[in-house]
């Protein structure tokens, strides 16, 4: 395979995604990180807060960051610039990169060839869809979607649009944990997986006060953040940021951090930690293929901080995602799952099969079958398949690697969805405290007209999602 220059990557990059095939890796091929100044990919981000100025440094070194954008300046941008974000010059300084308030003036520029989107979840598909549709390849951060109807909408927007999408679930590519396990359970080595218990907490509570009404900062532009979600008025409270001497801005809030904790904008932990575990959980179990999945949802044993009815907060001031929850799960496979809020052996997956049981978490695995796992038992093959053909390495850096030689990334939208829609899926019986039956073939929910009425939202007047 020839070396591609900047010139010859933007002709031929999206002929390379739509195929999605795995083209060998040869070592005539650069790795990007070693290409020439005009040859290295240019990127813009989109949403620069903790987490999207994390993802900005972990590419810094690969690519050109030549603009950022975020709707709050001083917490966003400001910290940003700060950090040393921005493409270097030919003596190495730093080149500060261009500011923007509004995404759309970053993603309508020709010289940006990659966009990472790492906003709150209920911006996500917009964004995303929208950079796909200017030709950009796009890093999202999970979860990507807030409803089933988006799940299918960036799907189909990425198959359309033929460019590399990489979801930030970078378990995947734990490799003595998660793609450890993936191999363990593949491998037939615990036998048929009869249960799995995916441990993802509880989300926080905002305690029993209600947070204080403030007007919006100057600097963040409140009306934009709340997008598609309905109107409301700024929470803020800072007394409880004093105390607390932590780094969320306002406290407890509607944003920064704290949208997770909010349906308006997010799922809590179903979408948070349940992007990262119920996606382990279907990588290795295969049911991260279209057509699998979940069957039957029960919600019934599910608490939330504030009253609810028919699926909707009655209190508009304090946090309202579950905090406790105890969902069980019935697979296609016929393997038993349970989502829940806490567990004996803490965060992470339990696999329990005919011939044994383990348990990951991000810190290890432990069980017997791992004592007894020989230092051969898996070849650097058998890690490279996890990864569609590519070699194992780091999460960006795969998606970098694909953007170059075309593929598929280790954490594709195909089976993004796949997990989300289980996500999902949990969140509505939760919020309805009901069971929720799931076609996975048709993608639909039956025999429960409340509980499909939430397959989708209405969007605010001058934010809805664009056709695809």
């Amino acid at each position: 395979m020839r070396n591609l220059n900047r010139r010859d990557f933007l002709k031929s990059s999206a002929a390379l995604a739509a195929a999605a095939t795995a083209l060998p890796w040869t070592e005539t091929v650069k790795p990007v990180w070693a290409q020439a100044p005009s040859d290295r990919l240019r990127m813009g981000c989109i949403g620069v807060g903790s987490m999207g100025r994390g993802d900005a440094h972990g590419f810094n070194w690969q690519c050109d960051i030549v603009a950022i954008c975020d709707l709050d300046e001083d917490y966003g941008i400001g910290r940003t610039i700060k950090s040393g974000i921005g493409k270097k010059d030919e003596k190495g300084q730093t080149i500060t990169p261009d500011v923007y308030k509004d995404y759309r003036r970053l993603i309508e520029r020709d010289d940006i060839d990659v966009v990472t989107v790492v906003t709150p979840d209920h911006w996500h598909v917009k964004i995303a869809i929208e950079a796909l549709q200017a030709g950009k390849h796009v890093f999202c951060q999970k979860p990507v979607t807030l409803t089933l109807e988006e799940n299918a909408l960036i799907r189909k927007a990425v198959e359309k649009y033929g460019k590399v999408f990489q979801v930030g679930t970078q378990q995947r590519s734990q490799r003595d944990q998660f793609a450890l396990a993936a191999l363990i359970v593949r491998s037939g080595m615990i036998g048929d997986v009869k249960k799995v218990v995916c441990h993802i907490d509880g989300s926080p509570t905002s305690g029993d006060t209600d947070i204080p009404r403030m007007a919006p900062p100057a600097n963040f532009d409140w009306n934009t953040y709340l997008g598609q979600a309905p109107y409301t008025e700024f929470l803020g409270d800072g007394d409880f940021l004093n105390k607390n001497n932590n780094d969320n801005r306002f406290g407890r809030t509607r944003c920064h951090y704290e949208f997770r904790w909010w349906y308006e904008y997010s799922g809590g932990k179903f979408t948070d930690w349940g992007a990262h575990h119920i996606d382990s959980a279907f990588w290795a179990l295969g049911l991260d293929k279209a057509g699998t999945g979940p069957v039957k949802v029960d919600g019934t044993n599910a608490k939330h901080p504030v009253p609810f009815k028919n699926g909707y907060p009655t209190v508009d001031n304090r946090y309202n995602t579950s905090h406790e929850f105890d969902v069980g799960v019935q697979l296609s496979n016929g393997t038993e799952m349970r989502v829940v809020s806490s567990s004996r052996d803490g965060n992470g997956l339990l696999f329990e099969g005919t011939k044994g049981r383990f348990h990951v978490s991000r810190g290890r695995c432990k069980g017997k079958v791992i004592e007894e796992l020989k230092p051969d038992t898996f070849k650097q093959a058998d890690f490279d398949a996890l990864y569609n053909g590519k070699p194992f390495e780091g999460h960006k850096e795969n998606f970098i690697r694909c953007i170059r030689e075309g593929g598929k990334p280790v954490s594709d939208i195909w089976s993004h969805v796949q997990a989300l829609n289980c996500c999902h899926l949990c969140g509505i019986a939760a919020r309805l405290n009901t069971v929720v039956e799931w076609d996975p073939v048709k993608e639909q929910i039956v025999g429960n007209d409340q509980a499909a009425s939430f397959f989708g939202r209405e969007q605010r007047k001058g934010f809805e999602l664009p056709n695809v």
